[in-house]
């Protein structure tokens, strides 16, 4: 493995994103799910530089945040797009050359934005990233975000060690794959997606905080907003959604903008509901663009949301259907699965 540096170091990071870069093949289709076929004809098919990492990285930038990003890349193709899509961008980004290569996906995107992606999880189980490459980063952070890539779950020793407060994001998580799970319950910001558990998503989000450290759980819906549970919360909160600046036509990265605007919020010192009204005008504005992390929401876009008159809140379209939800009210189904392991 081979050390690429590709710029000076910031003297203090707002921000260190751990893993999840690569590359995303957008395939755009009329409907999805896709109907059986030998074929298919579809518009033209393009290559972005993406992921969850990627995406974290980009938009913390983007918000001013001072950035730092490790991860593995392979010395290939789809490494060269992450590495040219980064710089110039204010990321400080330090990668190991991997033999194994750089992560890919394929999203099938529909005229919605609304998308399905096929994740290409490459690393193997054994691949580790030596402390003397992402420790002298880490001494220098205010923040860390880990992708839940295997080899960022052996960082948590370290940065509990150093007392540094530490993000996830658990994408379309079941509440039952052992995968996600030491990223759930070791980090004090945990992310997910409504997708994944469905109706049991209030369940999911209450046992983060029994089980794990995490001083909040944040679950996206898409359409239908996000929801914020806190401690002294009972039941979760309704974050509203917000509409977009624009035309919806790609979700791909909404998520990882959330994310970005939710720390933005948090490292300014805002209160938890704030920073979750930031995520949510941060995620609408990224799906105005096609392609992954192409509209990238910037501090003059978030100024005046919290001090000035609430965002528009988008009507939906239909009444949710309520589930039930364990010690409170219940939760509305989300509108239309969205997300996937790489990321939005």
């Amino acid at each position: 493995m081979t050390f690429q540096q590709v710029s000076e170091p910031y003297d203090v990071y707002d921000v260190l994103v751990v893993g999840g870069s690569g590359v995303d093949t957008i395939v755009p289709v009329d409907a999805l799910p896709v109907p059986p076929a030998d074929s298919c004809a579809v518009p033209p098919i393009r290559e972005w530089a993406g992921h969850t990492g990627t995406g974290v990285a980009l938009g913390c930038a983007a918000l001013g945040l001072a950035t730092g990003f490790v991860d593995f890349l392979g010395d290939d193709h789809a490494g060269g797009l992450v590495r040219e899509r980064l710089a110039g961008t204010g990321v400080d980004f330090r990668p190991l050359i991997s033999p194994h290569g750089t992560r890919r996906a394929v999203n099938l995107v529909a005229p919605d934005g609304h998308r399905m992606s096929f994740f290409d999880a490459r690393d193997p189980q054994d691949l580790r990233m030596p402390p003397e490459h992402y420790g002298p980063m880490l001494r220098r952070a205010r923040h860390v975000h880990l992708s839940v890539t295997h080899f960022a779950r052996h960082l948590y020793d370290d940065i509990e060690a150093l007392g540094l407060p530490v993000s996830t994001d658990l994408h379309d998580w079941d509440g039952l794959t052992d995968h996600h799970r030491d990223f759930a319950l070791r980090s004090d910001l945990v992310f997910l997606s409504t997708a994944g558990a469905g109706e049991r998503i209030g369940d999911v989000m209450r046992e983060i905080l029994r089980k794990g450290r995490a001083e909040a759980v944040i679950a996206t819906a898409g359409a239908g907003g996000a929801y914020l549970l806190m401690r002294d919360d009972r039941t979760p909160r309704p974050v509203p959604a917000v509409v977009p600046p624009g035309p919806v036509v790609d979700s791909n990265g909404a998520g990882d903008a959330f994310t970005c605007g939710f720390l933005y919020g948090r490292l300014a010192g805002r209160p938890l509901e704030d920073c979750a009204r930031l995520g949510a005008v941060a995620g609408a504005y990224a799906c105005t663009a096609p392609g992954t992390h192409t509209a990238l929401v910037s501090p003059d876009d978030l100024r005046g949301v919290l001090d000035g008159p609430a965002p528009v809140i988008s009507a939906p379209a239909a009444a949710p259907a309520a589930v039930p939800a364990v010690d409170g009210p219940a939760l509305p189904e989300p509108q239309a699965p969205q997300v996937s392991a790489t990321g939005a």
